[in-house]
Parts: structure tokens; sequence; C-alpha cells
């Protein structure tokens, strides 16, 4: 695949990914909207279908929608290392639109918030409680879990008459939507789990710098490197492991 296609589907698919993400937290936060109140369930149910969604869309490339997939498939051998600007790049940038497609959305919603101030949870994460060293170690967790997933999940492989097996393989990109919701579950309560950079620094740089929210607050950039940092980690670690004891 050519590095233009590449570009293009990692752009569609994590626009996507982020724009149904963030929205889902604005349904839930904005004041004025039918979702208004919905709950941390809502919110990761709603961030797991998004990732299926986009990464459905964004099959040709492989779907990695996250430059800690990237960075895990290069380090496992998996992507070609010069790929990898290309991917990240589009990842980013997709981060960004779609943030604004999620501001364009509820533009409405975000001019009559009552707290607009506040409304950088919407788009990026933030510790509950702020302690640098264990808010990369909950980032760090959850990104191994993702990848180590992604990573060991078996390949596709149909049984008689071609029926496929039922496992990993045959649930495909839900699957990793379920893991995503599981981890958001389980995994989410102290640092909102990034776990993919272009999810939070994209989204972030777009609050910062290109969405007109009226009143908004700072985009705590003190914090932005942690859900960067966090994820890529988890992932060379998941990476190695593979390395080590890679699936059959």
């Amino acid at each position: 695949m050519s590095a233009g296609d590449i570009f293009l589907w990692e752009l569609l698919g994590t626009a996507v990914l982020v724009m149904l993400g963030t929205g889902v937290v604005a349904n839930n936060v904005l004041r004025r909207t039918n979702g208004k109140g919905g709950g941390v369930l809502f919110v990761n149910t709603g961030w797991g279908f998004a990732v299926f969604t986009g990464a459905s869309l964004a099959a040709p490339s492989g779907a990695h929608l996250n430059p800690a997939i990237t960075l895990a498939f290069a380090v496992a051998d998996k992507t070609a290392w010069a790929d990898v600007p290309v991917y990240v790049l589009a990842q980013m940038l997709g981060g960004i639109l779609g943030a604004v497609l999620c501001w364009a959305t509820y533009k409405l919603q975000f001019d009559d918030h009552d707290e607009p101030a506040g409304t950088l949870g919407i788009f990026s994460t933030a510790p509950t409680i702020r302690n640098t060293a264990w808010n990369l170690v909950t980032e760090v967790l959850g990104t191994f879990v993702l990848v180590a997933f992604v990573l060991f999940s078996p390949t596709y492989k149909a049984g008689a008459g071609d029926v496929p097996t039922f496992g990993n393989s045959a649930l495909g990109y839900a699957g990793v939507a379920f893991v995503v919701l599981v981890i958001g579950t389980s995994l989410g309560g102290p640092t909102g789990y990034a776990i993919n950079p272009a999810r939070d620094l994209g989204p972030r740089l777009a609050y910062a710098f290109v969405l007109p929210i009226k009143g908004k607050g700072a985009a705590d950039w003190a914090y932005s490197w942690v859900p960067v940092a966090g994820p890529l980690v988890g992932a060379v670690l998941a990476a190695l492991l593979y390395m080590a004891y890679p699936a059959a």
C-alpha cells in the first residue's frame, strides 16, 4: 500500500474514532443534550464502539488509528519503520479533525453550556488524583492490555465448510471494541484511559488552538505528556513480550 493510501485511511479512521468518542463524552457532559448524565458505562461503551467504527473504516491500512499500535507493530516487525511517520502524522491530524467535527456537531450545546472552562475533559483526559508516576503507570498498564490483545489475537482461520471459528479472530474489530470497553470500565477510573496518544494529544491541540469555545479553560499542558508517553511505553512492553513469545 502506498504512503498516500495509508495516510488517507488512517486519517479517516482516526477522525471518525475521535469524533464518535469525544461525541459520547459531549453528549454525557453538555447540559442540553439527549444523553446528559448518561454515566461512565455510557461513555465507555461509546468509546469502545467508536474504535470499532473507525477501525472498520480504516481496515485497508491495517486500522492502527493509534501511534502506540503503530510503534508496537514496528517493534514487532509487523510494520515497516519507514511507514511509521506516515501512520503517526495521519493519526494526529485525524485526532484534530475528529475533535473539530465533534465540536461542530455540538456547537449549539457548547455555546449554551454553563461551565465552558471545564470542557477540556470532553476532548482529552485528566487524572482524578494528580500523581505523575502513578498516572503514568495507569496509562502503561491500560495500553499494554490493548496492544497485547491486538498482537496475540489469533489470525482468522475458518473451520469446516469455511465457517468462521469463534474467538478473537471471529470477532475482528468488535473484539478490540470490547477490550477498550473493559479497559475503560476496569482501568479507566484514575486517568480516563487515553491509551492512544492521537486520541488525547490531537484533540488537546484542537481545543487549545482551533476550537472557538467561548470561555474555554487551559489545555493542561503540564499533564499532556503522560497520555503520550504512557501508551508508548506500554506498547513497547507488549511488543517485547510478543517477540519473546510470539503467537502461534
